[in-house]
């Protein structure tokens, strides 16, 4: 029988991407986004079914569950990649920046996770993969204190879930990655602003001039690559509990794990001074 993944974010880039890979290879696709009725691309895979789902409405998340559930009987595979970025100096951040920061890519996991557990409890086991980011393990970039601390906040959920869920054959797994060509990421950012206070203007100039340069050269990475992770993990091929995408990401750990942390911050705000 065909294995069944559900999948957050899926209307464009990676969750796209992911979601067309595993209707290629058989696998029925529970596809969810927030505004299933402009999608035109999934809806030509007879075996992608697309759900409405904001992951940070409750009642929305168990009725996407329970239809994805009804709709194809057994779910093997939940894919957590749903989320957004909030940059800028905290100081200048709205109330709301901070809410819906912490909302999309913490709260939204949680929200999902305590929907599929029961299923995975009475079926004897499943696997739910949290797409991360290196800035879940690491600060690298300055002005994103709001988003590490959401992906931070998702790496320590994760860990932490490890425990009580091992011994009911559920499997949990962490992608980081570093962003990925075609996700046209930076547009998506919302940045911290107040045009009354200049003190940050040097460094969010020096940020915003990094995420061009990464978005027009070769930091990003190739999102098949991303994409190919995350089937290893879903097949089983790969059983790594961490998964760290990209040359950025792994010469960063690299880095962190070699020196105090004392040295690896100031190596890192040299490059910004």
């Amino acid at each position: 029988m065909s294995k069944t993944v559900f999948i957050t974010g899926t209307s464009s880039g990676l969750g796209k991407l992911t979601a067309i890979r595993f209707a290629e290879m058989g696998w029925n696709v529970a596809a969810t986004m927030r505004t299933p009725d402009k999608e035109t691309e999934l809806i030509a895979y007879d075996n992608i079914k697309i759900f409405k789902l904001d992951v940070t409405n409750v009642r929305e998340v168990q009725s996407s569950v329970d239809q994805a559930i009804a709709t194809f009987g057994k779910i093997d595979v939940v894919i957590n990649n749903a989320g957004m970025g909030t940059y800028g100096p905290l100081e200048l951040a709205q109330e709301e920046a901070i809410d819906w920061q912490f909302a999309v890519n913490t709260r939204g996991p949680i929200n999902v996770i305590r929907q599929f557990v029961p299923h995975f409890r009475a079926n004897g086991g499943g696997m739910f993969i949290n797409i991360s980011s290196f800035m879940g393990i690491t600060t690298a970039v300055p002005l994103g204190s709001l988003y590490n601390m959401s992906k931070f906040a998702l790496e320590g959920l994760t860990e932490g879930l490890y425990y009580e869920l091992k011994p009911l054959n559920i499997e949990l797994r962490l992608i980081e990655q570093g962003g990925s060509t075609g996700n046209n990421f930076k547009n998506s950012i919302t940045w911290n602003r107040d045009e009354n206070i200049q003190d940050y203007d040097d460094l969010m100039t020096k940020v915003q001039d990094l995420m061009n340069h990464a978005e027009s050269g070769s930091t990003l990475d190739d999102p098949q690559i991303i994409v190919n992770a995350i089937v290893a993990l879903a097949t089983g091929e790969s059983n790594k509990f961490r998964t760290v995408i990209g040359k950025a990401g792994n010469d960063l750990m690299t880095l962190r794990n070699s020196v105090p942390i004392e040295q690896y911050l100031e190596t890192i705000a040299k490059n910004y001074m």
